[in-house]
């Protein structure tokens, strides 16, 4: 296994840390000297690059969020000339301005180097073909995955999102080993190949490189189960890199190792920002140790999750499952609920799909949940009546609170880039 592994993944811990903190002190240095929102931040804080000693006095230096990406668009977090850059990226930007994210050379290597990191940890080889289901464009998975996969030594089948059918044929036809999708487009590409009495288990896949979105261990299991494959979780945001800043592996599945000698992490409290003790769960914050372009100082996540010690890659930190978004919580009647949770509930009910929807509306001075979940095809009315029934019992039963349930027919819900849009919140916006 050893000769699988780059220079990086060879560091021992001492080497790491050295790395990391001279890496930080650089970016440090180069974000205050560079980019004028990190040099009045860093003031206002009252700290400078130099005060930098340790891994530790990171915490002393201040938050970056998306707001502080978005009020400085499009090119205001750069640290390089416009010149310099060899490529954009940015969010969707469905509820503001999009973040934008430019690459330098240097910067577009790395993130190549990072991604086939991820795919050889999670099980794929020189000479594997790798179906790319991610979207391609100003979203950073498709070419993310895309140029990783090449730099792998892979044969790429570049599908992009969309045309469930195509995504069908082009597998069997192509027989790659290796899926990169969000989980929940996987769920409907499984049921494409049932559609089409194509047993999905005969297939040339291998592994699947899930992320892009949150998912559980209900969800692995039953992509594993239905496809005959290994399912590996890989994290990332364009606001870092885009995707291969961690990675789980294939060996153990234990969890995402975080490359740390590119991307420092931190779990905060994410009411107080107060630094928590690895094995603590809180909101992911990372910098960027390496990125040339631009780098991020302590940039908030917003997801949620816990770092533990490294196993497969142990001089690496593994970050627990992201089980949510600090943002994403749903505070009902004063009970916290993920949709997570809600995908635990649903996974488990016979006659419905893994697709599902949480819709929030107001009930004179009470907020109501909705849950929309599509029926799987075939259901009759009477399974459809009683995975309703079973879907509310367990939420009420489990988190606590009483929802409605609809149960929807097939591909009722909207889909976009291979997602489905997990909370719709109408609250004020009814009548």
């Amino acid at each position: 296994m050893t000769e699988l592994l780059d220079a990086g993944e060879r560091l021992g811990p001492e080497e790491l840390r050295a790395a990391q903190l001279e890496r930080l002190r650089a970016t440090l240095a180069r974000v205050y000297e560079r980019v004028p929102f990190y040099r009045a931040s860093f003031d206002k804080a009252g700290v400078r690059p130099d005060d930098c000693r340790s891994l530790a006095d990171l915490a002393r230096f201040p938050f970056t969020t998306k707001t502080d990406l978005r009020d400085n668009y499009p090119f205001g977090m750069f640290a390089v000339p416009e010149t310099d850059v060899r490529r954009l990226h940015a969010s969707s930007g469905t509820t503001g301005l999009p973040t934008v994210v430019g690459y330098t050379e240097n910067d577009l290597s790395m993130w190549a180097d990072m991604v086939a990191r991820s795919l050889r940890a999670a099980g794929a080889r020189p000479g594997h073909k790798v179906h790319v289901a991610y979207g391609y464009g100003l979203f950073t998975g498709g070419l993310g995955a895309h140029y990783g996969a090449e730099r792998l030594g892979c044969t790429v089948i570049p599908a992009s999102g969309g045309m469930t059918a195509r995504q069908v044929r082009l597998i069997q036809d192509f027989r790659p080993e290796v899926i990169m999708v969000t989980p929940s487009y996987m769920l409907t590409i499984l049921d494409e190949f049932e559609r089409q009495g194509v047993d999905p288990r005969g297939t040339s896949l291998r592994v699947g490189v899930f992320g892009a979105e949150p998912w559980t261990e209900e969800m692995r299991r039953e992509i594993e189960e239905r496809f005959a494959i290994d399912a590996v979780d890989i994290y990332g945001l364009s606001e870092v890199m885009g995707p291969g800043v961690s990675q789980e592996c294939v060996e153990t599945k234990d969890g995402l190792h975080i490359w740390e000698d590119h991307f420092y992490p931190e779990v905060v409290d994410p009411f107080t920002g107060e630094v928590l003790p690895d094995g603590e769960q809180g909101e992911l914050v990372f910098t960027s140790l390496t990125k040339e372009a631009m780098p991020v100082i302590r940039y908030r996540t917003r997801d949620l999750t816990r770092l533990l010690p490294g196993t497969a890659r142990p001089a690496f930190r593994r970050m627990e499952k992201v089980t949510g978004r600090s943002d994403d919580m749903v505070i009902l009647r004063g009970v916290n609920l993920f949709p997570t949770q809600v995908e635990e509930i649903v996974l488990r009910t016979p006659a419905v799909a893994p697709h599902f929807q949480l819709r929030l509306t107001r009930e004179g001075r009470m907020d109501a949940l909705t849950i929309r979940a599509e029926a799987r095809a075939g259901a009759t009315p009477e399974d459809r009546s009683a995975a309703a029934l079973a879907i509310a019992t367990a939420v009420k039963d489990g988190i606590g609170v009483s929802v409605t349930v609809e149960v929807v027919d097939p591909e009722t819900l909207e889909r976009s880039v291979g997602k489905i849009k997990r909370i719709v919140d109408l609250r004020g916006k009814e009548g």
